[in-house]
C-alpha cells in the first residue's frame, strides 16, 4: 500500500491542524493505521491508531483529548485531528499501515508494513 500524508506545515500554538493519510492501490478498509511522530534528535513516538473496525487508541495522557483519529474508508483516508497544539508537538508525523488479521500491536513500529514519507509539523509559540 502506498501512503501519503497531507496537511503538514506551520501552525501557531493552541491552534488546530488536521493531517490526512491517504492510501492508494488497496482495499483500504482492511488496514489498521497508526500515527507516529519523530521530533528532531528524539526517538520515534507512537501517537495513536485506528483499527479496520474503527476502534482507536492513543498514546499518553498528554495526547489524549488533544489528538483524535478517524477514518473515511470511502475516501481511503485516515485523519489525525490535532488541537491545542504546543511547541513540543513539533515533529515529523508519519502514518503507517498493516494488514494482519491477528493480534494488532499498534504501538510498535515493526508492526507496520508501509509508511508515508511524513510531513513536518511546526508549532510556534
Amino acid at each position: 500500500v502506498q501512503l501519503v500524508e497531507l496537511g503538514g506545515g506551520g501552525v501557531q500554538a493552541v491552534g488546530p491542524l488536521r493531517l490526512s493519510c491517504v492510501a492508494s492501490g488497496v482495499t483500504f478498509s482492511w488496514y489498521n493505521i497508526g500515527w507516529f511522530r519523530q521530533a528532531l534528535g528524539k526517538e520515534r513516538e507512537f501517537v495513536g491508531a485506528i483499527t479496520r473496525n474503527g476502534s482507536t487508541t492513543s498514546n499518553s495522557d498528554s495526547l489524549k483529548g488533544r489528538f483524535t483519529i478517524s477514518r473515511d474508508n470511502t475516501k481511503n483516508t485516515v485523519y489525525l485531528q490535532m488541537s491545542t497544539l504546543k511547541p513540543e508537538d513539533t515533529a515529523v508525523y508519519y502514518c503507517a499501515a498493516e494488514l494482519s488479521f491477528g493480534s494488532y500491536k499498534a504501538m510498535y513500529g515493526d508492526t507496520y508494513d508501509s509508511w508515508g514519507p511524513g510531513p513536518q509539523v511546526t508549532v510556534s509559540s
